[in-house]
């Protein structure tokens, strides 16, 4: 089979024998190993204001309470807060000294019970087999319906989704180094159906044991949704709660469901990017949970590894790309902008997403990095790390002080900067570059170029239906960039999709089609009178967005305008 088409083996046949199946058959120990970590944690860190930290976290919870309640939020919410604050300050003069001291810490442990049972999902084996066996049935019925355009191919299986879901990366060593230790993957996130496609990915293309991964718990809003996601593994994230009782709570959960060698996915960007860019910064909190784990591992006198796999995943065109690129451009225009509303995705906007997307030859593109040790090093088949220079090193040696192991916590947040810093270095080296994100850069670009007085926003309120892409601009621009990623692509600074390879013509007319695929407004589309245009500036930045930060602006040699096309941009 060719790359991105190839279906293996399980690296463990047996469901039983999964990690994350191991760690939630002991649910109960779990929580309560979580519950006990949590509560020594905070009160090392705040063992001088930890009534302080309590009294916040109440008045932050009880704030959200009233300005963003959701339908997933306990019936009992408001009633818990309240009951919280009364007992923590109590109805008579505040106690003092081992009196309050106990009060305190008897509120830390309700709210981190609280919590826990919140976070820690279960897994269930029945369940995971029937959505399996769903999203199978799905996709390939969507897949054989849509692009058959023939009723016979409903029943069929001309198509598969692994023709279209393609896998790229080192995956035989990434699946090779499930045996040698624990795997985290960390996707970029585009889209609230990342999480279905990857986990889908991993488990029948690429025959992986299914990973712990957060999932917002807006997402349990809906019935279907709940359901599934309470029962496959997820552990639920509320980003509502900015609290450090919150935070250190599902930290830990992070940290020692890596402990007892559980493969996890997690998005270090903390969520989908706005702008349709690469996330260029991480955050540090779960990253820091896969060090502290590493650590902890070596103390315990294991040699078992962490081992970090980058994720790229790229789409032609994303779901909610019209939501995300309003709330960017409100995030960095301000007043400018309204806020845009946030619409989960339901079974019936997917299935016509999905139609309205396998009705045309387009592909998802999941682009696996070179793994990684926790330290940002390269690993062999065999777990073992080396350097820039091929030689080998000793992970455990980061650690250690005088000769043993120690635990460091500014040492080690030097260490997740670090980190993280390399992951951002391989999203942008293995990120697959689609004849989409292609067009939409060179268009955009010809639309700053043709108005170089007005900035991004001014750009942005342009009328559309006053300009017209001239043909010969856009294949002069698109063949500047297409020189210059291929350049790039042979010295390992970024990977390209076989469209890239083709003749410019081509390259466009692929990337034009593909853009046309979802939204109703098209970032670009052909008109009925062979014109290029755009029905939507916003979304066509978007897109063009996906290639910013590469320099890539540079490499156009802008020729001048034929007379004719610029007459026509004129008076379209």
């Amino acid at each position: 089979m060719s790359e991105g088409s190839r279906v293996y083996r399980h690296v463990i046949p047996e469901i039983e024998h999964w990690p994350i199946y191991k760690l939630l058959a002991d649910r109960k120990n779990f929580v309560e190993e979580i519950e006990e970590f949590t509560f020594q944690r905070l009160l090392k860190l705040h063992e001088n204001d930890l009534q302080d930290i309590i009294a916040k976290t109440i008045y932050l919870e009880r704030i959200r309470i009233k300005e963003e309640p959701w339908k997933v939020d306990p019936p009992n919410e408001r009633m818990f807060w309240k009951k919280m604050s009364k007992r923590l300050l109590g109805k008579t003069p505040m106690p003092e000294g081992d009196e309050q001291k106990a009060a305190a810490e008897a509120v830390l442990r309700t709210i981190i019970h609280r919590y826990a049972e919140e976070i820690v999902g279960t897994f269930s084996i029945p369940t995971f087999l029937f959505a399996r066996k769903f999203l199978t049935v799905f996709f390939n019925r969507l897949l054989n319906t849509a692009a058959g355009r023939n009723m016979k191919r409903i029943f069929g299986t001309k198509y598969k989704v692994y023709e279209r879901l393609l896998t790229r990366g080192e995956i035989e060593k990434l699946r090779n180094l499930m045996t040698k230790g624990t795997v985290i993957v960390v996707p970029t996130h585009s889209s609230n159906l990342d999480s279905i496609l990857i986990g889908y990915a991993m488990d029948t293309i690429l025959g992986m044991p299914s990973f712990s991964y957060g999932a917002g718990l807006n997402l349990y809003n809906t019935g279907y949704t709940a359901y599934f996601m309470n029962r496959l593994g997820a552990y639920r994230v509320d980003r509502r709660k900015k609290n450090p009782i919150y935070l250190e709570t599902l930290k830990t959960m992070s940290n020692l469901s890596i402990q007892r060698g559980t493969n996890t996915i997690f998005f270090p960007g903390g969520t989908r990017s706005r702008s349709g860019a690469l996330e260029d910064k991480l955050k540090m909190g779960l990253l820091g949970t896969a060090l502290e784990a590493q650590r902890v591992n070596f103390q315990k006198g294991t040699d078992e590894k962490v081992f970090i796999v980058p994720l790229i995943v790229s789409y032609h065109v994303v779901l909610e790309a019209k939501y995300l690129i309003e709330q960017y451009l409100r995030y960095i225009g301000k007043e400018r902008y309204m806020k845009a509303r946030d619409e989960f995705y339901s079974l019936r906007k997917l299935f016509k997403f999905g139609w309205k997307f396998f009705s045309q030859p387009s592909e998802i593109t999941l682009s696996f990095g070179k793994p990684l040790d926790i330290m940002g090093n390269f690993v062999n088949e065999e777990g073992i790390s080396t350097d820039r220079f091929g030689n080998q090193v000793e992970v455990k040696e980061y650690f250690m002080t005088e000769g043993a192991v120690t635990e460091d916590l500014q040492r080690e947040m030097e260490y997740t900067k670090m980190l993280a810093d390399r992951i951002v270095e391989r999203y942008f080296k293995e990120n697959i570059v689609l004849s989409s994100h292609v067009v939409a850069y060179a268009a955009f670009n010809i639309l700053k170029n043709q108005n170089p007085r007005l900035d991004l926003f001014g750009v942005l309120r342009l009328p559309t239906d006053d300009y017209i892409f001239p043909m010969a601009l856009m294949q002069n621009v698109v063949g500047s960039i297409r020189e210059r990623l291929l350049e790039m692509n042979k010295n390992g600074k970024i990977k390209l999709s076989k469209q890239i390879f083709h003749e410019v013509d081509k390259l466009i007319e692929d990337g034009v089609r593909n853009l046309g695929v979802y939204h109703v407004e098209k970032p670009l589309v052909m008109n009925k009178k062979g014109q290029l245009v755009s029905e939507d500036f916003k979304l066509l930045y978007f897109y063009h967005n996906r290639l910013d930060n590469y320099g890539l602006e540079k490499a156009i040699i802008w020729e001048k305008v034929p007379e004719k096309e610029k007459l026509e941009m004129e008076v379209a």
